[in-house]
């Protein structure tokens, strides 16, 4: 840390209450920690040891034995944004408050020509947002669809800058709309693409509803991720897993070609790797084994690949739960890139392509982390940088990058759920718990510790 970030901490700090300060301080100390990154045990944090620019790094090596603590149900207890609280991010970054009053923002991407598409999950609705006013708000909102279905992945194709449809995940399809650059409604009927993916329902005993899209770079095939029904059912014989805890490959008109990956609980979003053309996932693990399992992940996945549900975990590590089932699977299992926090519900995922950021970020993986239930210390509710280096994870480290959507006495008021780069080179980041959109930007020396909206 700077000594001119010290500086502006302990300025803003005189004019705070001494609680606040206290917190401020405390941030300001992980902060100039966040050269050091922690492991072993100490990479298992709740959120009061987060901060921007703090470092982890979990390895198997580092699992507890299953029901080493307790399971918990933990949920968060919501709140509206107190007056005083605002995302934390690194000096030299400025949040601003991009869109508020939204309807339960969900994954976020960016049209080639720059327009912003919002799944707005349960009213149904594909949202496009425009432009930056000088204040740092969107200058445009316009509803581009309605009546879908628990809409959430959305993607343009053909790839390049000029698409000519817009394809959206329901939960139990995928549809397209005719599109070109600037549409800011759909200028034709829904056309069904996909019409046989198993559908969701909600979590909590509904199964995993979301359905991401992503295209390969030459656009010959469409990937669908599908979560699975339940928490750690044997799917043996269970039709009611039947293409779920899958990545399913299509071709771009809809025709199945095969499960490109398997064994993989919930890849909330996907994303291709501008360097290296491989998919990558972001993914929910299951619940239910203790505060310090089973990991979330980021990770690229490997056509064919088995990543271990239900029957495995983490590499070799069997579940419990299915104790003795499928041995001749035990070595096949694929052990991910980079382990993040148990129970931190990593969502979308995105590659920093085009960004203003400093060079060092550029193709770093942002993630969304809605948040725990099954912790006893609340983690997660925050955005996530993924080092990486000529396409690959650079050491299976994690960033916090974006925090505080937590109060101090552990009451949520946040939680992220999408990022996309827009084409000004910011940020985006969906939040449904505050029911806005956050644009993170990067200003240099006279952005630090900036707060603008307020």
């Amino acid at each position: 840390m700077s000594t001119s970030s010290i500086r502006v901490y302990a300025s803003t700090c005189v004019r705070m209450s001494s609680a606040a300060c206290v917190l401020l301080l405390a941030t300001a100390t992980m902060h100039a920690q966040a050269g050091q990154t922690r492991t072993g045990q100490a990479a298992f944090n709740g959120y009061s040891q987060q901060a921007p620019g703090v470092s982890r790094k979990l390895t198997i090596a580092d699992l507890p034995k299953p029901y080493a603590t307790e399971a918990v149900d933990n949920g968060p207890e919501h709140i509206a944004r107190p007056a005083d609280a605002w995302p934390k991010t690194l000096p030299g970054f400025k949040v601003e408050q991009y869109a508020t009053g939204l309807d339960n923002p969900r994954l976020i991407r960016t049209a080639p020509n720059g327009d912003l598409f919002l799944a707005e999950s349960q009213t149904n609705k594909i949202k496009v947002f425009r432009g930056v006013t000088p204040d740092g708000k969107a200058r445009e909102v316009h509803v581009f669809a309605s009546g879908l279905n628990q809409p959430f992945g959305i993607a343009f194709y053909p790839l390049g800058p000029n698409p000519k449809w817009v394809y959206v995940g329901n939960t139990d399809a995928v549809v397209r709309f005719p599109y070109q650059n600037g549409d800011t409604e759909a200028r034709g009927k829904v056309e069904v693409v996909v019409p046989t993916i198993p559908g969701g329902g909600r979590l909590r005993g509904g199964g995993h509803w979301t359905r991401d899209v992503a295209f390969s770079k030459d656009g010959s095939r469409m990937w669908v991720s599908v979560g699975s029904r339940s928490n750690v059912d044997d799917t043996d014989g269970n039709q009611a897993e039947f293409h779920r805890a899958d990545v399913l490959e299509f071709t771009p008109d809809g025709k199945f070609v095969k499960v490109y990956v398997w064994g993989v609980r919930n890849a909330v979003g996907i994303a291709v790797n501008p360097t290296t053309g491989q998919l990558w996932g972001s993914v929910n693990e299951r619940d239910n084994l203790g505060d310090n399992l089973v990991p979330d992940y980021i990770t690229h996945f490997e056509d064919g690949g088995f990543y271990g549900w239900p029957w495995y975990y983490m590499g070799p590590n069997q579940d419990p739960r299915h104790a003795g089932k499928h041995p001749e699977l035990k070595s096949k299992v694929i052990t991910p890139d980079v382990l993040l926090q148990p129970h931190d519900a990593s969502l979308e995922m995105t590659f920093d392509e085009n960004s203003k950021f400093p060079s060092e970020y550029h193709g770093d993986i942002f993630a969304a982390e809605h948040g725990s239930w099954n912790r006893a210390k609340r983690s997660g509710y925050e955005v996530i940088r993924v080092p990486m280096q000529d396409g690959h994870a650079k050491d299976g480290s994690y960033e916090d990058f974006v925090t505080g959507f937590v109060t101090n006495d552990g009451k949520v008021w946040g939680r992220p759920v999408g990022v996309t780069f827009g084409n000004d080179g910011a940020l985006y980041v969906t939040d449904d718990g505050s029911n806005s959109i956050w644009r993170v930007s990067y200003v240099g020396d006279k952005g630090e510790a900036k707060k603008s909206g307020r």
